[in-house]
């Protein structure tokens, strides 16, 4: 029987083939495959000393860095599991999920120290010597360079199988209290296999990785290039300034990176001295996490002339279940590419909640185009924290007659006003290609006649580019009347509400304008 190899046990492998290539690299530090394996195996065996067994738990609260990427490689080597936490949480958020989760030691970045010393006497299950602290010594915490410094670099002898537990990841909780994804090893082998097959990737690559590592993307295609022999690049998630991200993608020769459509718009609005920096090292790019509009799209392959772009769509409980290749980006501008045929088995309900079709993906493509919401069956350890074993991101897409995807909207974001369905995905694409507009967000807030009432969110590109008549005249021309908002409110970029990955949270904008 095969047995694919997990990410830490090919690490050892890869530090004999590639032994000059630079497997890590910040802005201060580098280090190559073999000095990479070596400061894995002494943090793996340094984990094992502290009374961690294979199963357990370690929650870890830090920021994009090199030990985080290390602590993922040494639980892989070892069994134990890693239970990444949002850097962005506060204190009660954190103490919940780290007793959710069952942990038995915590990690956790100096700057975020006072927070895990707040909450330490909630926390019941991790014992006063398993507090591990990285980048400076705090008291109260084990210093992450002397813990690993005093363990052994051999090889551990945990036998680790490919369908054994990695990572407990919470989702993002936008609906409610945040839960707990169990992802197992083998899940991200075939993604990393699958994505430099689909994506061209190649051990002569370099990654720049910016998005958060305590995310499941990440962990999807940052790891992929340590897994083939790449070179992988880290940089603060919360540090995005786009002249210096430029600057980075010259000096280091950086090929691939995935971003958000925000960090592409940022990049899009620098200043014409940052415009001349040489990107031509960029070969590919990934757009994912959040809805990217057709114009942002045009003007990213614009910016990087001759790049091939992929667009991904995907979740943390079911992965990645689209993607847009380079060939398709203009001829199917709007969609989130085509699902291969597969054997997931799947149930489709259509806009008002009856069920279309269950079965097999490869089977259901007789159907013709429709709206519909897709629910995943998941497999048992992945879909242990959701009911029945089935799962929905709650997005409501639309197939077309080639069998490509689109999104309409977030079920939950759907504005009925007057009886008529307003999807604001719609209106948010209008809006936003106004040149005037930075980024839009479109809600419905109640109203006594209509029972809702559409509203838009923007964040203009300027301060002096807010004018509520030039957008209402701009959106007059381009949509029905009941589809226009009828009420538009100019905020801040720093005011907007996300999630970690950058995706609107209209749940909370919602909330902040019921009264207006």
């Amino acid at each position: 029987m095969a047995c694919w190899m997990n990410l830490g046990q090919n690490l050892k492998i890869n530090a004999r083939k590639f032994p000059d290539t630079v497997a890590l690299k910040d802005r201060d530090r580098s280090f190559t495959y073999p000095e990479l394996n070596q400061r894995v195996n002494q943090l793996a065996n340094a984990l094992v000393s502290l009374g961690l067994n294979k199963g357990d738990k370690v929650a870890v609260f830090m920021e994009n860095s090199i030990e985080i990427i290390e602590i993922f490689l040494a639980t892989a080597k070892t069994g134990i599991v890693m239970v990444p936490i949002n850097f962005r949480l506060v204190g009660k958020e954190v103490a919940y999920i780290v007793d959710n989760s069952d942990a038995r030691a915590l990690i956790v970045d100096d700057e975020f120290a006072p927070i895990i010393q707040e909450i330490k006497p909630v926390l019941q299950n991790i014992p006063d010597e398993n507090y591990i602290v990285a980048g400076k010594e705090v008291p109260g915490f084990k210093f992450y360079d002397q813990v690993m410094a005093s363990a052994s670099d051999h090889e551990p002898d945990t036998v680790v199988n490919p369908e054994d537990t990695w990572i407990l990841i919470y989702t993002s909780g936008t609906t409610g209290k945040p839960k707990g994804v169990i992802r197992s090893h083998e899940s991200h082998i075939a993604f990393y296999l699958i994505n430099a097959i689909d994506f061209g990737f190649s051990h002569h690559d370099i990654c720049m990785n910016v998005m958060p590592l305590c995310h499941i993307n990440s962990t999807f295609f940052t790891f992929t290039f340590l897994y083939i022999g790449g070179s992988v690049y880290i940089h603060p998630a919360r540090s995005f300034r786009a002249e210096e991200i430029l600057q980075i993608i010259e000096r280091e020769k950086i090929s691939f990176i995935s971003l958000i459509p925000t960090h592409y718009n940022l990049m899009l609005s620098v200043c014409d001295m940052a415009r001349t920096c040489n990107v031509s090292s960029i070969k590919k790019l990934l757009c994912s996490s959040a809805p990217v509009r057709k114009s942002v799209k045009k003007a990213i392959m614009e910016f990087f002339p001759g790049v091939k772009l992929y667009e991904g769509y995907g979740s943390t409980e079911a992965g990645i279940v689209t993607v847009l290749k380079p060939e398709d980006q203009l001829r199917k501008l709007g969609s989130i590419g085509y699902e291969s045929l597969g054997t997931d088995f799947i149930r489709i309900l259509d806009e008002n909640g009856q069920e279309v079709a269950q079965g097999q993906v490869g089977e259901l493509y007789s159907k013709g185009p429709m709206l519909f919401d897709r629910y995943y069956k998941l497999p048992e350890k992945t879909a242990s924290a959701f009911q029945n074993g089935w799962f929905s991101a709650g997005d409501m897409a639309r197939r077309d007659e080639d069998g490509f995807y689109e999104i309409v909207d977030r079920k939950d974001n759907m504005i009925i006003t007057g009886g008529e369905h307003v999807y604001p995905s719609e209106v948010e694409e209008v809006i936003g290609n106004h040149p005037d507009v930075f980024d839009v967000a479109v809600i419905s807030v109640p109203d006594d006649k209509w029972g809702e009432l559409v509203m838009a969110v923007v964040i203009p590109r300027n301060q002096r580019s807010g004018d509520e008549k030039v957008l209402m005249d701009w959106c007059k021309e381009k949509m029905a009347g009941y589809k226009r908002p009828k009420k538009i409110v100019f905020i801040t970029q720093e005011n907007m509400p996300r999630t970690g990955t950058g995706k609107i949270l209209h749940r909370v904008l919602r909330e902040r304008f019921s009264q207006i």
